[in-house]
């Protein structure tokens, strides 16, 4: 008996490292397949055009955990980690700006533009003032753009810039008002005063020709508001686009998420129509 389960716990224990084997050696081919998946579309890519911009959307911790069997806030605590190395070089950012003025540092080595995306008004004021300094601190850079999103929704994006652009629209047209009221020498007035005095002479005169005068005039002001309808500013879709956060740099060619999902989840909405 003891021969036999001595034989029965060996052919279990080979059973379990096969499949422990097999499962090991179908994680190493699944590896080595997304290795060179991803040779494969870099070397498609790398013969095409260049793209000029590259998004990535930065998430995944509750999946990350999941995929590891990990607590769901394992995930976010791993993240967490990520955040404090933003979050200090944030502070480095901010502490630091002033030597960024003054000496090489690498976004000038590289001629990189640092642009902060989003409504900066939602930020803190030393993060909010950090991001402004490093912005003019890298304004004359031009070689590259690096985009970082903070604060940002691209519905907060799109309403801002239909935002911007109707209160562009609105001066225009007050400037053309007063143009229009300052060319005329005087029109609310003095044109007031001679409408009545004709008036008053036609009531005078005969009836007939003042009904007709007055249907005339009615004519030729109805025919002016038209007139100044067609040439009165509208809002056009580069008006728009002119005003988005995103309107530093081109398009993006291609959209990264790191977490694998394929929903944009309200980043980039306008921008991406047309990207990978």
């Amino acid at each position: 008996m003891m021969e036999e389960n001595s034989a029965i716990v060996a052919s279990q224990s080979s059973a379990i490292g096969a499949s422990q084997s097999s499962a090991i050696g179908a994680s190493q081919s699944l590896g080595a397949l997304g290795s060179f998946l991803r040779k494969c579309l870099f070397s498609v890519v790398s013969v095409g055009p260049i793209p000029e911009h590259i998004a990535f959307i930065m998430d995944g911790n509750r999946r990350y955990a999941k995929r590891r069997n990990l607590p769901a806030g394992e995930g976010h605590r791993a993240g967490f980690l990520s955040f404090m190395s933003v979050q200090i070089l944030m502070d480095l950012l901010e502490e630091k700006i002033e030597g960024l003025l003054e000496r090489e540092s690498i976004v000038n080595q590289y001629g990189i533009r640092v642009c902060f995306i989003g409504n900066l008004k939602l930020l803190n004021e030393s993060v909010r003032d950090a991001a402004e300094r490093a912005m003019k601190a890298t304004a004359n850079n031009s070689k590259a753009v690096f985009l970082i999103c903070v604060a940002y929704s691209s519905r907060d994006e799109i309403v801002h810039a239909v935002q911007e652009s109707c209160y562009e629209k609105r001066n225009e047209i007050q400037a053309q008002i007063k143009r229009t009221r300052g060319g005329n020498g005087g029109l609310d007035g003095e044109a007031g005063l001679d409408t009545s005095e004709a008036c008053n002479e036609g009531v005078e005169g005969e009836k007939e020709n003042t009904m007709v005068n007055h249907v005339e005039n009615v004519e030729g002001e109805v025919q002016e508001s038209e007139k100044q309808l067609q040439n009165v500013p509208v809002v056009k879709v580069v008006d728009v686009e002119r005003h988005m956060y995103m309107a530093v740099a081109p398009d993006p060619n291609i959209v990264i998420r790191t977490s694998g999902e394929t929903r944009l989840s309200n980043f980039l909405l306008w921008q991406t129509s047309n990207c990978l």
